[in-house]
């Protein structure tokens, strides 16, 4: 792995670790961090071709190492418009359901100009799925079946993520970006 590998695996896990962990964005993301169950994947994809099948390629390592909970495929080089990474998404989305991966592994989304459907994107909300770079996260839907299980009121997360974002605001969470990329 190169050194600029290491460099955007170290930027991410420290985005996993202040903002997903520390503001509880996602309160199943802890344990998995913790116990170092997460493959942080670097693609060298520069097409959303190449994209797609690094993220085939990573459904297939869950397949095969049930040791890993989770994975996010990280895409320094590609689909940094965020109309661009929509596109991907639903290609990818599509592609699962294809490859039978329907059921069996989730897909979340996450991007540096994050912007919900009908979202101003000055709004502190967009950063509860803001990131150093683009990123799809595959997750094992049999652990978040069971996560969900044993969690008081799941549906609230995203509507309490909002209220956090919005009650730090906008410049806090810009700051709390930025940190993460000074991580070298």
């Amino acid at each position: 792995m190169g050194h600029q590998n290491e460099i955007i695996i170290a930027q991410t896990k420290q985005w996993l670790k202040d903002i997903v962990i520390g503001l509880n964005f996602c309160p199943f993301a802890k344990p998995v961090f913790e116990q170092e169950k997460i493959h942080y994947q670097v693609s060298a994809a520069d097409s959303l071709e190449a994209c797609l099948q690094d993220l085939i390629a990573e459904a297939e390592r869950l397949d095969n190492q049930s040791e890993l909970e989770t994975i996010l495929v990280i895409y320094p080089n590609c689909v940094q418009d965020f109309d661009d990474f929509l596109e991907l998404l639903e290609i990818a989305n599509d592609l699962m359901h294809a490859q039978a991966y329907e059921g069996v592994y989730q897909l979340a989304s996450f991007h540096p100009e994050y912007c919900f459907s009908g979202s101003d994107a000055e709004d502190p909300a967009n950063y509860t799925n803001r990131s150093p770079y683009p990123m799809l996260h595959l997750i094992r839907e049999s652990s978040l079946a069971l996560a969900l299980e044993n969690y008081k009121d799941p549906e609230k997360i995203p509507d309490t993520n909002v209220q956090v974002a919005q009650d730090l605001g906008l410049e806090k969470m810009q700051e709390l970006l930025a940190e993460v990329m000074k991580k070298k």
